[in-house]
């Protein structure tokens, strides 16, 4: 297991890719939340190709003689899998998946780990700008499973196309935001932009924009997304500015619904190191910009100990549903949503640095929200620390990328916030 120290404000974490004892994250949300995609078997078939870091351009792509990335991207077929070794892939300039570079939706292709080797894509070798990105794809209908991407000039991975899906990625130390969506071109029409992408069981930290300090998000869905991505079962942590950003902005207007579940952002707005600067936001979840509604979805995920905000809305003004969330401990405040008719269910939230705002419903008076200093809900449920079973953060990965919290944050038992959500018998809270 992998030890990383935090700077003096913030407690020990610990976190690891592989932790045996996995328990579930959430207990309201649907036990499997998303199901997951099967890796595909370590069997080479007809049209499976094998890359390797001492691959050659002109090896078929056996087992006995892998073939190079960019080679195999030019070459797998729908229904097929490029194979990656383990091992260190350095790289100098971008790999990109070029639109029509493409699946169809029975016939996925697949970039994934072999068997339990551990890829590492490092981009380290690229100058800060923000052209070097390290993975972009702009094709659809591509499975990318099991990568280690660092150090890219920019986004380690930037998604262009649709109906993509990522899956236990780490992406760290990149210099702009680690998994970001986007528009391939500014010459893309809006119905060109990436739409039902997937983002699963993945962890972006660490990473870092030396100009100002205020780009690099742990995720990103911002100014240019179509509707229906996803965000399930993810960690945002030590990012210099926000875990998530979904940001929209008025020359580009409004992007299309986002989803995240599942998910916790912590320790946001400073990189492990105590790398910080003044720009850097510091949010768990940033839920909107410039004043432009957009209905986003957060479920079941987790905020604490972020520079500033747990969950915000960020200026946006419509109707963001939140639904069984757990925020404590945030620099500012652990809820942040001055104004619009946002929608909140089964939330909690205690010990924030400020009160929380909750312009909005509050449904059944379901959620208990951290104002003046104490604990406040519309039918006198109240928070304490004894209707938790520890404060002590601790976030652990299982094998397969789920995040492992043991009992931190999760409900004590005789806890009146146990099954006091709607419907009746729901948790208040993520856990």
């Amino acid at each position: 297991m992998a030890h990383i120290c935090l700077s003096a404000a913030f407690p020990l974490l610990l976190i690891s890719s592989g932790s045996a004892g996995a328990v579930e994250l959430m207990e309201n949300g649907v036990t499997n939340p998303t199901e997951s995609v099967a890796a595909p078997t370590a069997v080479l078939t007809a049209g499976d190709l094998y890359v390797a870091p001492n691959g050659s351009a002109s090896n078929p792509g056996t087992l006995e003689s892998p073939t190079t990335l960019a080679n195999a991207l030019t070459q797998i077929a729908p229904g097929k899998t490029i194979y990656l070794r383990g091992g260190t892939y350095n790289f100098s300039e971008t790999i990109t998946i070029e639109r029509g570079n493409s699946g169809t939706s029975g016939q996925r292709k697949s970039l994934v780990a072999y068997g339990s080797e551990k890829p590492v894509f490092d981009f380290s070798a690229q100058a800060f700008a923000s052209t070097n990105r390290g993975l972009q794809m702009f094709g659809d209908y591509w499975l990318v499973k099991g990568l280690e991407v660092k150090g890219a000039g920019d986004n380690g991975i930037f998604i262009g196309g649709s109906y993509n899906r990522l899956e236990q990625i780490e992406a760290h130390h990149n210099r702009d935001t680690g998994i970001q969506l986007g528009r391939y071109a500014s010459t893309a029409a809006k119905s060109e932009w990436p739409a039902y992408n997937e983002v699963i069981r993945s962890y972006s930290h660490d990473n870092y924009d030396p100009d100002n300090g205020e780009d690099a998000d742990g995720f990103a869905a911002k100014l240019t997304v179509g509707r229906g991505n996803l965000f399930d079962v993810c960690i945002a942590a030590y990012n210099v500015d926000d875990g998530w950003d979904l940001y929209s902005k008025t020359d580009t207007g409004a992007i299309g619904v986002v989803t995240i579940r599942n998910s916790i952002a912590y320790a946001n707005g400073a990189t492990s190191d105590g790398t910080s600067t003044t720009d850097s936001d510091g949010n768990g979840f940033k839920l909107g910009g410039e004043k432009i509604a957009v209905n986003h979805i957060v479920e079941n995920s987790i905020a604490f100990n972020n520079k500033k905000h747990g969950f915000t809305y960020n200026s946006n003004p419509g109707s963001i549903q939140m639904k069984n969330n757990t925020s404590w401990k945030n620099g500012q405040s652990n809820f942040a949503f001055d104004l619009g008719t946002h929608i909140f269910t089964n939330n909690l939230s205690f010990e924030g640095g400020a009160s929380d705002k909750t312009s909005g419903t509050d449904v059944g008076s379901t959620n208990v929200w951290w104002k003046n200093k104490k604990s406040v809900n519309g039918k006198g449920l109240l928070a304490s620390a004894a209707d938790f079973v520890s404060l002590v953060p601790s976030v652990t990965r299982s094998s397969d990328g789920t995040p492992v919290l043991g009992n931190f944050l999760k409900l004590a038992g005789g806890s009146d916030l146990i099954g006091s959500g709607t419907p009746s018998g729901t948790n208040i809270g993520a856990r």
